[in-house]
């Protein structure tokens, strides 16, 4: 079993959605042996924003409550992507890769529009395919 655990900042917005399309895109994959998790860096138990619901609702996702979960210590059998290089940096550990090096770091929506919730979901998708596909490839030379 492989865990990897999605990072930003308050986990309403970027890693939740991360969290959940990467959950369906890995089981549209068959890649049953992916467990997927978020947290944030300065969560406090908010719930996931109604544009992150709306929007995972409206690109097939799910788009259930949830309370946001903090990121409190960094454990060595988990892989941790991070939306940015900076959340990469604050955790500093040899686990951890930014979206930078997938796809491409993803501007905060929060407190923005439908329109910027949505473009970031789809940047969202974009990285999980580059992460999902080097896991496949990795597999492919074991």
């Amino acid at each position: 079993m492989i865990e990897i655990c999605f990072v930003c900042t308050g986990n309403t917005c970027r890693s939740v959605m991360a969290e959940r399309i990467a959950r369906k895109m890995a089981k549209t994959r068959g890649l049953k042996d992916l467990k997927f998790s978020s947290a944030g860096l300065r969560a406090n138990g908010k719930q996931i924003t109604d544009n992150a619901k709306i929007t995972l609702k409206k690109l097939g996702y799910d788009g259930r409550n949830r309370k946001s979960v903090k990121l409190s210590k960094i454990l060595p059998n988990i892989i941790y992507v991070t939306v940015t290089d900076d959340h990469k940096r604050y955790i500093n550990s040899k686990k951890v890769i930014s979206f930078s090096q997938l796809w491409g770091e993803i501007v905060d929506p929060y407190g923005q529009g439908l329109d910027v919730y949505e473009k970031a979901a789809k940047e969202i998708e974009k990285n999980v395919e580059v992460l999902l596909e080097k896991i496949q490839n990795l597999r492919g030379e074991l």
